[in-house]
């Protein structure tokens, strides 16, 4: 409230109105530790994919480790079960926060993760709509469509759509996701094997064109906000 005794403005850097609740901060910290988390665990990918895939699984969720894991199935040195298992806890780690934020926060956490983009109003209505039609649809076909999947999970909290069905159709959508994965690692065989190893060869290489990379890019999207 201003001194005049007008409703102050709402600070569009945060999904709150006035001073944050302790879950707020807390749910908000999550969000973050997920990105940073994601930015950590890239470089590792090289490193693991061709000596210990199943634990790559199961920390990121990898495609390919996946793939990798499939391959290995297919020559017999890893378990097709296994290799569909292991990649659910790294698929679906933080999908739930997402979810979450949308349900307490409502549209306007849309608004935060789209920032200050020219076309974020014209997004959020769209979302908004798709959600609300075919909300279950984008949950089951999330690795298939060009919307990135936080916004779906926290579109599909702010919907209204319960925790326990999100959380099934999540489940499915990633099972969808690994099927294709593994199979197709499982349908090239020894190669995707013999490409693992090389990769894991050169993960020191990999690693730091990885990190030249990110950085780079981060680089470039400041540079493409500030202008």
């Amino acid at each position: 409230m201003n001194e005049d005794g007008t409703a102050a403005p709402r600070n569009a850097a945060v999904p709150w109105d006035g001073k944050p609740e302790r879950l707020d901060i807390i749910l908000l910290a999550g969000i973050s530790l997920s990105g940073i988390y994601a930015l950590v665990m890239l470089p590792l990918t090289p490193s693991l994919v061709g000596t210990h895939p199943v634990l790559l699984e199961l920390v990121r969720g990898s495609m390919t480790a996946m793939i990798t894991m499939g391959a290995m199935a297919r020559i017999g040195d890893a378990s097709i079960v296994v290799a569909v298992l292991a990649a659910i806890p790294g698929l679906m780690l933080f999908d739930w926060l997402f979810w979450w934020a949308g349900k307490r926060w409502g549209k306007r956490v849309i608004d935060l993760f789209l920032g200050n983009h020219p076309k974020a109003a014209k997004r959020t209505a769209q979302l908004e709509r798709m959600t609300a039609r075919y909300g279950w649809v984008a949950l089951v076909i999330q690795y298939f469509q060009p919307v990135p999947n936080p916004l779906i999970f926290a579109a599909a909290g702010w919907t209204g759509m319960r925790f326990s069905i999100f959380v099934l159709l999540d489940l499915i959508g990633s099972l969808l996701w690994i099927g294709f994965c593994v199979g197709l690692g499982y349908a090239i065989g020894q190669r995707a094997v013999d490409v693992a190893h090389a990769v894991g060869r050169y993960a020191l290489y990999v690693t730091i064109a990885l990190i030249v990379v990110v950085i780079a890019r981060q680089y470039w999207t400041a540079r493409r906000r500030a202008a």
